[in-house]
């Protein structure tokens, strides 16, 4: 026999199957509060009282009221809101935006940007984003490259990593450049020190006292580096650290010395030295392929390490500093680990 209230009848079944929901566990909490607001209708609870407990509307106890009546406690808990269809990405589509992507922009832009690609092609920037992930585009991104024109580019590159891996027996090999320019910034405002949470900071302005060039060598079976600073990086200068190179050897020890074609290398005063001390050899890397000689990565660190972020009063300060560094440096130096993937390959020409 039905339970009856002013607005609604449930049957004893109805009652049962409702009671069991509201003491679920389970349920989306959702449907529990539909199960209690139909056992309240039920009870003839006023519209009122059930807004106050179950802090809903009038509006939606007439939904779910006249729900109820026309489809009893399935259309309390079927789902009435699917949601959107799944979009998929198709392989046309992802060849597609592939294709646009490698393609610059009208509007005069350099490369794409997600959402301006997206427009373009009608269709949401998550799906131009999820295509890029998967094909690994990053048109953000810009990688720089410097082609070497030299034509001997085999022989001298075979050369300098036939040094590397299998050096001449009890030869010294060094790889020498200079730095040249090195600015003695000295800050006008005072240095802020890091502290949790912020950064080390330093003023903007600053007086420059001065440049001067940093000649190095690096060992390569040490990683020991000897220095030497020069107001300016002259052919003389380049002959004084030679003999200063040759100095830090054993007599009538072998040296082999990898090196840059700058002019200051090729100088008649160097052909001369050379001659005076034929144990020295020297190894050209070719044009545009510094990244053959290890004393640039060297360069790198000490560019991190003291030159960007230092405070110098004076041109002798900056020589101070660095000279200071190379020493303590070379106390726990270790040699570079330069691997090859297969030295018996042919080097081919880009």
């Amino acid at each position: 026999m039905p339970f009856t209230s002013e607005t609604i009848a449930i049957t004893a079944e109805e009652r049962d199957e409702l009671e069991q929901m509201t003491r679920s566990r389970t349920l989306p909490a959702a449907d529990i509060f539909r199960a209690r607001l139909i056992l309240m209708l039920a009870d003839g609870e006023a519209y009122r009282t059930i807004q106050a407990r179950l802090e809903t509307t009038a509006a939606t106890i007439s939904r779910w009221k006249d729900r109820f009546l026309k489809e009893r406690i399935a259309g309390l808990t079927e789902i009435r809101h699917p949601g959107k269809r799944a979009f998929v990405i198709t392989p046309a589509l992802t060849a597609k935006v592939i294709d646009a992507t490698r393609r610059q922009p009208k509007d005069g832009s350099t490369h794409w940007s997600c959402r301006k690609l997206a427009q373009s092609l009608g269709i949401s920037k998550d799906s131009v984003q999820r295509i890029w992930q998967r094909a690994e585009l990053k048109p953000h991104r810009l990688e720089r490259y410097m082609t070497s024109d030299d034509p001997d580019f085999e022989r001298k590159a075979a050369d300098i990593i036939g040094l590397y891996l299998d050096p001449p027996q009890h030869a010294a090999v060094f790889c020498v450049d200079e730095k040249t320019a090195i600015q003695a910034l000295d800050r006008l405002d005072p240095i802020l020190p890091m502290s949790p949470g912020r950064a080390e900071r330093h003023g903007f302005e600053y007086c420059r006292h001065g440049t001067l060039s940093l000649y190095a060598a690096l060992d390569v079976q040490t990683g020991k580096v000897l220095g030497k600073t020069a107001p300016r990086h002259t052919s003389d200068e380049f002959v004084l650290f030679l003999e200063q190179v040759m100095l830090s050897c054993k007599p009538r020890q072998e040296i082999h010395i990898i090196l840059d074609n700058l002019s200051a290398h090729k100088t008649k005063k160097v052909a001369a030295f050379l001659d005076q001390h034929p144990r020295v050899r020297l190894h050209f890397t070719p044009t545009y392929s510094s990244w053959l000689n290890q004393v640039e990565i060297w360069f790198a660190r000490i560019e991190r390490d003291v030159i960007s972020r230092g405070i110098f009063l004076s041109v002798r300060d900056l020589s101070r500093k660095l000279m200071r560094y190379i020493r303590t440096y070379s106390q726990n130096a270790r040699p570079f680990k330069w691997k090859y993937s297969n030295p018996k390959r042919r080097i081919a020409l880009c």
